[in-house]
């Protein structure tokens, strides 16, 4: 998948709130969805959303699945994201050289 798709399931607050609850590890959907003020279905459909986006890892355990972050989405959407943060440390850099020569002239 690419870091577009990445953020436009992350663009939900419910998903969002699903992978904070996946930080700390591999959770069936039962345990993610306890004291989500929306139902285990539509839980299970932004499981999906984020599964089908890259974000997750869906391993099957007995007659439950087990759902975690999945490090390889992660890195993409990752890359992207320090590619901007380059760009603005380079635009931040290029300002303040600016300012520099502006003052001592």
């Amino acid at each position: 998948m690419t870091y577009e798709t990445a953020i436009a399931a992350l663009a939900d607050p419910t998903r969002r709130t699903i992978i904070d609850r996946l930080r700390g590890g591999a959770l069936p959907v039962g345990a993610i969805a306890d004291g989500m003020p929306i139902s285990r279905p539509a839980v299970s459909q932004h499981l999906r959303v984020l599964s089908d986006a890259g974000l997750l890892s869906v391993t099957p355990s007995g007659n439950r699945r087990l759902y975690a972050i999945a490090p390889e989405g992660v890195d993409e959407l990752r890359s992207y994201l320090d590619t901007l943060w380059d760009d603005a440390l380079a635009a931040f850099k290029r300002a303040a050289e600016d300012q520099a020569k502006g003052t001592s002239e």
